[in-house]
């Protein structure tokens, strides 16, 4: 049935405020689905490629072009809406990927049509149908934080039985603990958000209160609070090899401690905890107020307190531009430089009229987040790999690198001004991406603060009331802040975990020696599944979440290929799993995180990177496509002992 008149009039008003301001490229995409026309693929409307990171929302056209452009979608916009069906509702492999290339005005390697199919609403997979688990089947889920809820999410969408242990009292992760000033993600969220479950942001690059509120929002629309429990702490795990389950140890919001035995265990815990406190002499002598930025109190003030910070990673990062004109002098004591990229939507509101758009037109909310996809992810995968003929590897890989290294420096090199003293302390002389690329929050206006002091000399002790550096100097401190991160090259450290043999995670994995195949499951812990495990971080660029899709998307198979095994535990062989991580450490041996001239916490105590992934996020898709029975040992179900 069709709109009522004045619905029609208010909708076409408010698609003709989003259009007039929408971005280009995206517009054009839209076009092509919506009219099946390819000549908006051609010139004269082929987008230019941007300088840098931008979003390109003019494509680089002329102003004509532009009009031309916006008024066609508008109208093929309001076409779809009075009930003109989507002309063509899936691309071909072969248009899809012409499509992203003109959307971003550069060659898109073949292998990257499967996420673009994934992601085109027109192309999604049809409705999952019901895993047939056996009576009594149970998968417990440890924690309800970004990858607890996906996993919570995907196990009730195909009927599998579970239940979600959280130790807090509140959904949200790092989300719901991480609450220091300036909190927020450094990808946009249109692209870190669940692919099943679009928002309306207020912001290109949401903060922290919009972020949990998000995961909020999931637990609430897929109604999965009742299966969560919550104030519950996992204590330890071990496998009952001859039940075919785990026997979990918990400890009850009354301190009591329980045993569950699930037959599957999924660990949603994540790597950013515990906290990580420097090994600083006198830290605990400090006697003002000292905390780490992950667990802020609410009712710190910083109003004229001379403040030293300990770190410049992320987090520091976030918090310094926000407290700096709070607090009577700011001092942040770094280890290494760090690269840093400016983002012209970086904090920025998006327009009511652009979140009508997101919200109304699922085609154009699609190519908006593949754009960012590719924009923020695979696009600079080739120029982290080393190219031997390169002349100048100490200070980059290739001759892409290299212009990135140009492009960054010119951006440091303009903020800092008349500062030109710091370029010695901020410009790293590694290559760009060795470490986290972070997004600039004016970090670099900062230090042109009077009431701003960066020390590169490490710290050699603290006392009650202030930092003494390794050259003698002293820094008074009233408040200290400890931004070193999290311990996350310890993967799993949350629970103790056992697996057949009786070995614990930490002797298999020699401490912080973490493998696993597919970052996901590991030799002799059956039925046991691992989201973002070892060597899972998009390094190069990518979503979180997507990747915890692709995981439990992996999951969900091998799920339901125990099922129709009517198998009772299920287990990695050990040859696929070593011959995997082989390769992910041969690839990673030509890749810039492997480069010596700077220490990350992406690599271990041994050298080794465990953290990253070295493959394209279009690659890894397809390594979770599917689950390949060939690869694990299926054991028969067996009738329980009690």
């Amino acid at each position: 049935m069709n709109e009522p008149l004045d619905h029609q009039a208010s909708d076409t008003a408010q698609f003709a405020a989003g259009v007039a301001i929408a971005n280009i490229p995206t517009l054009l995409m839209t076009l092509v689905q919506l009219t099946g026309e390819r000549r908006w693929l051609e010139a004269p409307y082929r987008p230019q490629r941007p300088r840098g990171m931008s979003d390109n929302d003019s494509g680089g056209l002329p102003d004509a072009i532009q009009a031309e452009i916006r008024a066609a979608a508008l109208a093929a916009i309001v076409a779809w809406r009075t009930g003109r069906p989507v002309a063509i509702p899936t691309p071909s492999r072969e248009l899809r990927l012409r499509m992203l290339a003109c959307a971003m005005a550069e060659e898109i390697p073949v292998g990257y049509d499967s996420i673009i199919d994934a992601e085109l609403p027109s192309a999604s997979e049809p409705p999952a149908t019901p895993i047939q688990v056996p009576a009594g089947f149970e998968t417990l889920v440890i924690g309800a934080g970004v990858s607890g809820l996906c996993a919570a999410v995907n196990l009730a969408r195909q009927g599998v039985p579970y239940t979600v242990i959280e130790k807090t009292g509140a959904v949200g992760g790092i989300w719901r603990d991480n609450r220091y000033p300036g909190a927020g993600v450094d990808t946009p969220n249109h692209l870190y958000s669940f692919s099943f479950a679009p928002y309306d942001w207020s912001l290109y690059f949401a903060l922290r209160d919009e972020l949990k509120e998000y995961l909020d929002y999931i637990a609430d629309k897929f109604d999965l609070r009742r299966k969560i429990h919550f104030n519950t702490a996992v204590e330890a795990i071990a496998y009952d090899a001859t039940n075919q389950r785990w026997r979990v140890t918990v400890r009850t919001p009354s301190g009591a401690l329980e045993t569950l035995t699930p037959n599957v265990v999924i660990s949603a815990v994540g790597i950013f905890n515990p906290i990580k406190f420097p090994n600083v002499k006198g830290l605990d002598q400090f006697k003002g107020q000292c905390f780490h930025t992950a667990e802020w109190p609410q009712n710190v003030d910083l109003t004229n307190q001379r403040v030293v910070m300990i770190g410049n990673g992320a987090s520091a990062m976030q918090v310094g531009p926000e407290i700096q004109d709070q607090v009577k002098s700011l001092t942040v004591f770094q280890r290494s430089p760090h690269w840093a990229a400016p983002h012209e939507q970086f904090r920025k509101p998006i327009p009511d009229a652009i979140r009508f758009l997101l919200r109304e037109v699922p085609v154009y909310r699609a190519w908006y987040r593949l754009r960012l996809g590719w924009a923020f992810g695979d696009r600079i995968h080739a120029a982290l790999q080393k190219d031997p003929a390169w002349p100048h590897p100490e200070r980059a890989l290739n001759r892409a690198n290299d212009a990135h290294r140009a492009y960054f420096t010119q951006y440091v090199v303009s903020e800092l001004g008349d500062r030109t003293d710091l370029l010695d302390q901020v410009l790293p002389t590694y290559p760009p991406f060795g470490k986290r690329l972070l997004m600039d929050n004016g970090w670099y206006r900062m230090l042109r603060n009077p009431r701003v002091n960066l020390v590169s000399t490490p710290i050699a002790e603290i006392k009650s009331d202030r930092v003494i550096a390794e050259d003698g100097t002293e820094y008074e401190a009233d408040i200290l802040i400890i931004a070193t991160g999290f311990d996350v090259l310890r993967f799993l450290t949350c629970f103790e975990a056992r697996g057949r043999s009786g070995r614990s995670l930490r002797e298999v994995w020699n401490d912080d020696d973490a493998k696993a195949y597919l970052g996901t499951v590991i030799p002799d812990f059956p039925n046991f599944f691992c989201l973002y495990g070892p060597n899972l971080q998009p390094g190069h660029g990518g979503s979180l979440m997507f990747v915890v899709e692709m995981q439990m998307r992996y999951v969900m198979d091998l799920i339901k290929k125990m099922a129709e095994h009517d198998a009772g535990a299920v287990e990695c062989r050990r040859d696929v799993h070593d011959a995997y991580n082989d390769g992910v450490d041969r690839a990673h041996a030509n890749m810039v995180w492997s480069h010596p001239g700077m220490e990350t916490y992406y690599r271990n105590s041994r050298g080794r990177i465990v953290v990253n992934s070295p493959y394209l996020n279009a690659t890894f898709y397809d390594f979770t496509r599917a689950a390949v029975p060939e690869e694990f040992i299926f054991e028969p179900r067996v009738a329980e002992i009690r």
